[in-house]
C-alpha cells in the first residue's frame, strides 16, 4: 500500500490567478487551485476531510469549497464582521472564527451559532484546536492566551459568559501565532509574541515550561511530531531552531544567534508569516512578506525548493491529502447547512428556513421539553380530576330517569353521554358524616367512596358491559368495572377502567383508559391486581 501524499495549501494576499493552490511537497507539482477570493493570515482550515474554508481578508464572510469542485465557489459564510482568524475541530463537528475581540462557534451538522465568548480585549490573532477536540486556544493582540474546554463553553449557562481554563499572560506584547501538539488535554502548546519571546506550556496545569528570548520578534511558531525540535519564524526572516529534548532544564533561555549559528535557517528577505513541519520531520515549509514559499530540509538547512507567488503570504501548511482531494468523482457526504449569524434561539435576523430539520446535539440542549413520563403523569392528572368533577356533577339517586343514549356510526361502541345533560344531586349527608344512601354525597372533609363513584356512573349511563360485537382482545380481570368515556376524553374510542378491590373495597389501580382494539399493548399482568 502506498504511504498518503503529503500536499502544501499555500494562499497569498494579491490572489490574482487564484486563492489557493496545493501543490505535491515533493516534486513540487501543482494539484489544485481554488478561486474566489483573498485568504486572510491564520484563516484557512479543512473542513471534514471535505471542505476547504478560507476567511476572507478584510471582509465578513468566509469562503467554503468542495475539495474537487475548485472552481465553483460552494458557500459564502456571512460573519457579523471581519473574520481575523479561522479553525475548525479535527473531528469536523465546531467551526471557530475570531471576530474582532470575540469568538464565534458555529455547529457544522446545524449551522447553528452555539455561543459567542468575548474574554480578549483586544481582537482575536489566533485560534487552535487540540488534537482530540476537547480544548481550544485563542491569542489576541492583547498578549492573552485562553485555554477553553469545549465541554464546558457548551454547558455554560446562557446568561453568564464561559469562563476560560486557563490564562496565560506572560507576554507582554501582541500573540502572534500558536502551535499545539498531540496529546489532547495532555498537550504541550507553544506561542509566540512579539515581545521577542516563544513560551512552552501544558495544557492539563497550565504551567509555563519553557521560555526562550530572541533577539527579533517572532511572528510564526510550529513542533515537529516527536515535539523534539521547535521552529521560530522572526521579523527579519530568519528561522530559529530550539532543540529541547537536548535543554539543560532552564526554564528560560536567550538564543544566540552567534552561538547557535547552526540552528537557524537564512534565505527570506521579509518577516516569516507561517511555518509547517512534514509528518516524518524532515522537511519544514515556510511562507514569507517577501511573497515566496519555501522548502527546507530540517537536517542540513538548506532551501531545496522555492515557489513564487504574487503577494505575501498569508497561510502554508503541510497535510496529508485527504481522499476526497485525489478522486475527481468524490462528493461531500452531507451539504454545508446555512450558518446563522445569531446564537440558537435569538435568530431574530435571520431569514426562517423551511422544508428542513434540526438536530440539536450536546447536554446543553437537554431538559427543554417534558419527557414522556411527564406528560403522562400529567395526563392522569388532568384525567382523574375531570372524573371526580364529572362524578360529582352527574351524581343522582336510585330514582333517577334515564335518558336514552343518542345514535352513533354504524360500528362504534356505545355513544358517549351528552357532556351538557345536567346531573341530579342525591341525597344529602347524614349529620353525623356518613353518606346518606346510595349515591349520596359525602360529608366534607370525608373521602369519597369508591363505590359511590361507581353508582354515579351507572345512575347516568355510564357504564356498560363490553358489546360482543366489538370485545376487547384482552379483558379486564375481575371485578374491573368497564365504561365508556365521557368528555374531555375523545368520545367512543375507548373503554375506562377502574378496577376495584373486592376485599379491601378500594381502587386497587388507577382509571386506565384502553383502546378497542389494542393488540399486543394492553397492559400487561404486572399492571392489573392478581387478587381481584
Amino acid at each position: 500500500m502506498a504511504a498518503p501524499m503529503e500536499v502544501a495549501v499555500c494562499t497569498d494576499s494579491a490572489a490574482q490567478l487564484w486563492s489557493c493552490i496545493v501543490w505535491e511537497l515533493h516534486s513540487g507539482a501543482n494539484l489544485l487551485t481554488y478561486r474566489g477570493g483573498q485568504a486572510g493570515p491564520r484563516g484557512l482550515a479543512l473542513l471534514n476531510g471535505e471542505y476547504l474554508l478560507a476567511a476572507q481578508l478584510g471582509k465578513n464572510y468566509i469562503s467554503a469549497w468542495e475539495l474537487q469542485r475548485k472552481d465553483q465557489l460552494q458557500q459564502k459564510i456571512m460573519c457579523p464582521g471581519p473574520v481575523t482568524c479561522l479553525t475548525t475541530s479535527p473531528n469536523g463537528l465546531y467551526v471557530l472564527a475570531g471576530i474582532a475581540e470575540s469568538i464565534y462557534l458555529w455547529e457544522v451538522s446545524t449551522g447553528n451559532l452555539l455561543v459567542i465568548l468575548s474574554r480578549h480585549y483586544q481582537d482575536v490573532s489566533c485560534l487552535r484546536f487540540t488534537g482530540d477536540s476537547s480544548h481550544f486556544l485563542s491569542g489576541g493582540k492583547d498578549c492573552l492566551v485562553l485555554v477553553w474546554s469545549l465541554c464546558s463553553v457548551l454547558q455554560a449557562d446562557p446568561s453568564r459568559t464561559p469562563a476560560p481554563r486557563h490564562v496565560w499572560s506572560r507576554h507582554t506584547l501582541p500573540i502572534t501565532d500558536l502551535h499545539c501538539g498531540f496529546g489532547g488535554p495532555l498537550a504541550r502548546v507553544a506561542t509566540s509574541s512579539l515581545d521577542q519571546t516563544v513560551k512552552l506550556w501544558e495544557v492539563s496545569s497550565g504551567e509555563l515550561l519553557l521560555s526562550v528570548l530572541f533577539d527579533v520578534a517572532i511572528v510564526a511558531v510550529t513542533m515537529d511530531l516527536a515535539e523534539h525540535h521547535l521552529f521560530c519564524g522572526g521579523s527579519d526572516g530568519s528561522i530559529f531552531q530550539v532543540d529541547l529534548c537536548t535543554w539543560p532544564g532552564q526554564r528560560e533561555k536567550t538564543f544566540q544567534p552567534e552561538q547557535d549559528s547552526g540552528k537557524a535557517f537564512r534565505g527570506h528577505r521579509n518577516q516569516v508569516t507561517c511555518l509547517s513541519v512534514s509528518t516524518d520531520g524532515s522537511v519544514l515549509l515556510s511562507g514569507s512578506h517577501d511573497e515566496t514559499v519555501r522548502l527546507w530540509d530540517v537536517q542540513s538547512k538548506q532551501c531545496i525548493r522555492t515557489v513564487t507567488l504574487k503577494g505575501p503570504v498569508t497561510n502554508a501548511s503541510i497535510m496529508l491529502a485527504p481522499l476526497s482531494m485525489l478522486s475527481s468523482d468524490f462528493r461531500p457526504g452531507l451539504p454545508l447547512p446555512h450558518f446563522s449569524k445569531h446564537l440558537l434561539g435569538a435568530e431574530h435576523g435571520d431569514e426562517p428556513h423551511r422544508g428542513g430539520f434540526t438536530l440539536r446535539l450536546g447536554l446543553h440542549q437537554q431538559g427543554s421539553e417534558p419527557s414522556h413520563l411527564e406528560r403522562a403523569e400529567q395526563l392522569h392528572a388532568v384525567m382523574s380530576g375531570t372524573m371526580e368533577k364529572v362524578g360529582r356533577g352527574h351524581g343522582a339517586g336510585r330514582g333517577r330517569p334515564e335518558h336514552p343514549p343518542r345514535p352513533g356510526p354504524a360500528g362504534d361502541p356505545a355513544p358517549c353521554p351528552s357532556p351538557e345533560r345536567p346531573g341530579r344531586p342525591g341525597p344529602a349527608a347524614d349529620p353525623r358524616g356518613r353518606a346518606g344512601g346510595r349515591g349520596a354525597e359525602p360529608a366534607e372533609g370525608q373521602p369519597r367512596p369508591v363505590r359511590l363513584l361507581h353508582a354515579h356512573h351507572h345512575a347516568a349511563g355510564q357504564v356498560s358491559p363490553p358489546p360482543a360485537e366489538r370485545p376487547l382482545d384482552v379483558l379486564p380481570p375481575r371485578g374491573a368495572l368497564c365504561t365508556t368515556c365521557w368528555p374531555p376524553v375523545p368520545p367512543c374510542g375507548f373503554w375506562c377502567c377502574s378496577v376495584v378491590n373486592k376485599r379491601t373495597k378500594s381502587l386497587s389501580s388507577p382509571t386506565l383508559c384502553v383502546p378497542w382494539r389494542w393488540r399486543g399493548a394492553v397492559p400487561g399482568p404486572a399492571w392489573w391486581p392478581q387478587d381481584s
